[in-house]
């Protein structure tokens, strides 16, 4: 399942964003790594250079709409087109009972997790339209599925992620433009850990005790590995996955089947 073209990666600098950007450059896409944490981006850059692509690290804040405007204007200036858009970026938000969040913190997820989607959107489909194709793939979670106690903002941002990936899939499909989500479980990893020691703190159990509930809620009893959810989607943005659009793809070791 090749991909071609150019495909910029939101949060790219790590985790899945890396992993994302590692799995379409051995695919055959250049890439555009944008993210703010510009400590981290090289690793990702030398990824995908070392899959034989080009690579083009950009600065991007994807809650600021000017920083989110000049991420599409280098890349196309570098480029000349944007095949691929992958809305990864996001913020795991407090982990409060919803009266403990403070409005700053429900801005912050916000802006972050749902608003930067929408920016970016917004400043690529006008290149995408103009050439009559595009494969835009929002990063969601299961919890745009299902209640998470103690995460209002992120299950907001989330659940909002889903309504409006379908309703822009339905909006685009006829300039064959795919808009889909990913609805990742929980990713094994540092952030993960962190967002288990958070509970367990309030709680009063160990993180251990946090991680092994949430592993007893999947089918498969483990945490999602990135490269599973990488590979869902490089498929996504694919030709191969041309009449899949405006579907929420669960990628969580069987821990939500709707």
């Amino acid at each position: 399942m090749p991909t071609t073209g150019t495909a910029i990666v939101t949060g790219g600098s790590r985790g899945i964003g890396r992993a994302i950007c590692t799995e379409l450059a051995e695919r055959g896409a250049d890439v555009v790594v944008a993210d703010i944490d510009t400590d981290r981006i090289q690793g990702s850059v030398d990824a995908v250079e070392a899959a034989g692509q080009e690579a083009l690290p950009i600065r991007t804040d994807i809650s600021n709409f000017d920083s989110v405007r000049d991420c599409i204007d280098q890349t196309l200036a570098r480029f000349g087109s944007v095949e691929m858009l992958v809305n990864n970026a996001g913020i795991a938000g407090p982990t409060a009972a919803c009266e403990d969040v403070s409005p700053d913190e429900w801005d912050q997820t916000l802006n972050v997790n749902l608003r930067g989607g929408f920016y970016m959107c917004r400043e690529v489909l006008p290149a995408m339209k103009e050439a009559g194709y595009g494969r835009i793939v929002n990063i969601a979670s299961v919890t745009g599925k299902r209640p998470l106690v103690n995460r209002t903002p992120y299950a907001t941002a989330k659940m909002g992620i889903i309504g409006f990936t379908r309703t822009l899939a339905a909006e685009v499909g006829r300039h064959d433009i795919n808009v889909n989500a990913v609805c990742p479980g929980s990713v094994d990893g540092p952030r993960i850990q962190r967002v288990f020691e958070q509970q367990a703190e309030m709680d009063d159990r160990s993180p251990r005790e946090v991680e092994q509930e949430v592993r007893d809620e999947s089918a498969r009893r483990e945490l999602v590995d990135r490269e599973t959810v990488a590979n869902t989607v490089a498929y996504l943005c694919s030709e191969d996955s041309r009449q899949i659009t405006g579907q929420d793809i669960n990628v969580s070791a069987g821990k939500v089947m709707y």
